[in-house]
C-alpha cells in the first residue's frame, strides 16, 4: 500500500477487495521491522506523531498427503518412489468411461484431523470439480471441495519459545477455515538437457487433505511453528506421514503487509515449500521485499512466486488465478458425502461397516502434542524446552517415561541423558530413536549405578559410550572390566591424597592461608591419579581434613 494518498472511491474498492480475498476473519498482527524480520513478542507503543510501520500478514494453504494404501477414487497403490508410471489405474489417467470410487479410508482421516484441530464436521459436504491445463492433470480437471468442505472452523494451538534464552513458552493460535479433500496431482519431471518434460502419473489422484489457514500469522517464524505443530499432529494422529522431504506436506504462503488499521494488502502466493526452515525465510523475505516496494512507491502485485533456497529470495512465476480461472462446478460422478454423528444416527438397514461415524472416531483420538507437552511439565517437572524435544522426536517421550519407572533417578537429569547423549547419539548416525543400540532398560541400569554411587558422572559417560558401541554388553559388565568403580576406601585414598599433597606444598599453603578455592585443584589431581574413580564426597572430606 503506498503512502499516497487515495480517494473515497478507490479505498472502497480495497475494502470489498480484501473482504473477498479473506472473508470474515480476524486479524493478529504484530510489528515487524523493516530492518529485521524476527517477530517481536509484542506490539510496542507508539506516540501519536511517529508513523506506523508496515506489518506483514501471513495465511498458509497446506497440502497433506493421507496415508492410505490406495488412492483417493481409485484402487492404485499409493506409495512413494516406485518406478514411473507404475501406480496408474485407468481412472488415474483418465481413461473415457472411467468413474471415482471415493477411499473410506480417506474420510475417515480427514474427519479425524478435523476433530483434533477443534474443527465442526459437515455431515454433508459435497465434490466440485477445479480446472487447471496442467501435462500432469491428465483429466484437465480436479476433484476437490470448494462448495461445502468436510470441515470448517478449526482452531489450531501452537508454541514458541521466545525471550532472551528462548526458554519462555509463548502460546499462539491460528484459525483454520476449512479442511477439504481433494485429489494430487502428477509430476512433470523436467530435463534440461533434452529440453523436455516427462510425466510421472504415480501420484495422480493421491488422496490430499487441504487445510486453509487463516491470515492470522505476521512472520515466517510464526508460521513455521505452526506448520511444525500441524506436523505432530498429523504424524501423532497417523493421518499424514508429514515427510515434506518427500512432499507429503506442502505448503503455500498467503503474504501481504498494511498499516495496522488500515486494509490488507495485496497478496502474493508462495507456492510448494517443502521445508519449514525454508518456508520461515521465504515469509520473512516476501515480507520485506513488499515493503521495500512499497517504501520505493511501487506496487505489489497479486502474483504466485517460487522461493529459490539457494539465493534465498522468491521469484516470479506467474499472474494469480482467480475463481473465474478454475471454472468450478458440481463434481456429476460423485453424490453428496454424509457421516453420521454416531451409530444411533444410523439409517436403518444401512451397513455400519460402509459409514464414517464422527463420535467412534473422537473416541479414537490419541493425546496430542500440545496436551503431551503440558502434561510432561506438570507431571515430571522438566522444562518446557526439553518437552518440546521429547515430544519432537517420535518414540522419544515413551523412551523417556519408561526410563523414568526403571530408575529413582531425578527427572530433570534423566531428561538431560535423553535430550542431550542419547539423542546427540542418535543425530549423529541418523537414526530413529527404535533403532537406538542403548534399550530403556540398559540405560536405567547405568543411571541407577550413578545414583547410587558405584560409579562417577565421567565413568558414566564413558559406559555410555562404550554401550553404544557394544550392545550386548550391561553397564555393570563394563564396569567390571574397565575397572571403572569408585574408589571408597577411606585408607587407599588418604594415601593418595597425601601423595598428592606431598607434591604440592604451596597449594597446601594456600589453602591454609584462606583461598579455599584451591581445594578443586587438588581434587582435580586426585581425581587424575584415580582415573575419575575417586568418590567425590569422600574425597573433599579427607582433603579438607588434611589441609586444614
Amino acid at each position: 500500500m503506498a503512502a499516497s494518498c487515495v480517494t473515497a472511491s478507490e479505498l472502497l474498492q480495497n475494502i470489498r477487495h480484501i473482504s473477498i480475498l479473506y472473508p470474515n476473519t480476524a486479524y493478529v498482527i504484530r510489528r515487524i521491522s523493516t530492518t529485521n524480520s524476527q517477530c517481536d513478542s509484542q506490539l510496542q507503543p507508539r506516540g501519536r506523531s511517529s508513523p506506523q510501520q508496515l506489518v506483514g500478514v501471513v495465511g498458509l494453504e497446506v497440502h497433506a498427503q493421507i496415508n492410505s494404501n490406495t488412492k483417493l477414487f481409485s484402487s492404485s497403490p499409493s506409495r512413494f518412489s516406485a518406478p514411473p508410471n507404475s501406480l496408474v489405474s485407468f481412472f488415474d489417467a483418465s481413461l473415457p468411461g472411467t468413474l471415482p470410487a471415493l477411499n473410506k479410508r480417506c474420510v475417515e482421516a480427514a474427519v479425524m484431523t478435523g476433530l483434533a484441530l477443534n474443527c465442526t464436521i459437515n455431515k454433508k459436504s459435497l465434490f466440485d470439480r477445479k480446472h487447471y491445463f496442467y501435462a500432469d492433470l491428465p483429466a484437465g480437471y480436479q476433484i476437490t471441495q470448494q462448495r461445502r468442505p468436510i470441515a470448517v472452523d478449526g482452531v489450531l494451538s501452537y508454541s514458541l519459545l521466545g525471550g532472551k534464552t528462548r526458554n519462555q513458552v509463548i502460546r499462539k493460535s491460528v484459525h483454520i477455515k476449512q479442511i477439504q479433500l481433494e485429489q494430487d496431482s502428477g509430476k512433470s519431471l523436467h530435463d534440461d538437457v533434452r529440453s523436455q518434460t516427462l510425466i510421472d502419473l504415480n501420484r495422480a489422484g493421491v488422496g490430499l487433505m487441504e487445510l486453509v489457514m487463516e491470515p492470522d500469522m505476521s512472520c515466517g517464524e510464526e508460521a513455521a511453528a505452526a506448520v511444525r505443530e500441524l506436523q505432530l499432529i498429523l504424524q501423532t494422529l497417523g493421518t499424514c506421514h508429514g515427510n515434506m522431504s518427500e512432499g507429503q506436506l506442502r505448503v503455500d504462503a498467503n503474504v501481504s503487509v498494511h498499516r495496522p488499521g488500515e486494509p490488507l494488502g495485496v497478496r502474493t502466493e508462495v507456492k510448494n515449500i517443502n521445508s519449514a526452515r525454508y518456508l520461515a525465510r521465504a515469509i520473512d523475505y516476501e515480507i520485506q521485499r513488499q515493503i521495500e516496494v512499497l517504501q520505493k512507491g511501487g506496487t505489489v502485485h497479486n502474483e504466485t512466486r517460487a522461493y529459490d533456497s539457494k539465493l534465498g529470495e522468491t521469484t516470479p512465476m506467474r499472474d494469480k488465478e482467480g475463481l473465474q480461472d478454475y471454472r468450478f462446478m458440481p463434481e456429476p460422478n460423485l453424490p453428496p458425502l454424509i457421516v453420521y454423528e454416531d451409530n444411533a444416527s444410523l439409517p436403518t438397514g444401512i451397513d455400519a461397516c460402509q459409514t464414517v461415524v464422527v463420535q467412534k472416531i473422537k473416541e479414537a483420538l490419541p493425546e496430542l502434542p500440545g496436551v503431551k507437552r503440558d502434561r510432561l511439565v506438570e507431571t515430571y517437572g522438566i522444562l518446557p524446552e526439553h518437552s518440546f524435544t521429547l515430544v519432537n522426536e517420535d518414540g522419544l517421550v515413551e523412551y523417556f517415561e519408561a526410563l523414568l519407572k526403571a530408575t529413582k533417578k531425578e527427572s530433570r537429569k534423566v531428561v538431560g541423558w535423553v535430550t542431550s547423549d542419547l539423542l546427540g547419539h542418535l543425530k549423529q548416525h541418523d537414526m530413529s530413536v527404535s533403532q537406538s543400540p542403548i534399550s530403556a532398560p540398559a540405560l536405567a541400569e547405568l543411571l541407577e549405578l550413578q545414583e547410587t554411587g558405584h560409579i562417577s558422572s565421567s565413568a558414566a559417560k564413558q559406559v555410555f559410550q562404550d554401550m553404544w558401541r557394544s550392545p550386548g554388553k550391561t553397564a555393570l559388565q563394563i564396569i567390571q572390566e574397565q575397572d571403572l568403580a569408585l574408589v571408597s576406601d577411606a585408607e587407599h585414598l588418604r594415601h593418595i591424597c597425601q601423595k598428592v599433597l606431598d607434591a604440592h606444598p604451596n597449594e597446601v599453603d594456600a589453602i591454609r592461608n584462606g583461598n579455599k578455592k584451591v581445594l578443586n585443584k587438588l581434587m582435580g589431581l586426585v581425581k587424575k591419579e584415580t582415573k575419575g574413580r575417586a568418590d567425590p564426597v569422600l574425597l573433599r572430606a579427607i582433603l579438607q581434613e588434611k589441609t586444614s
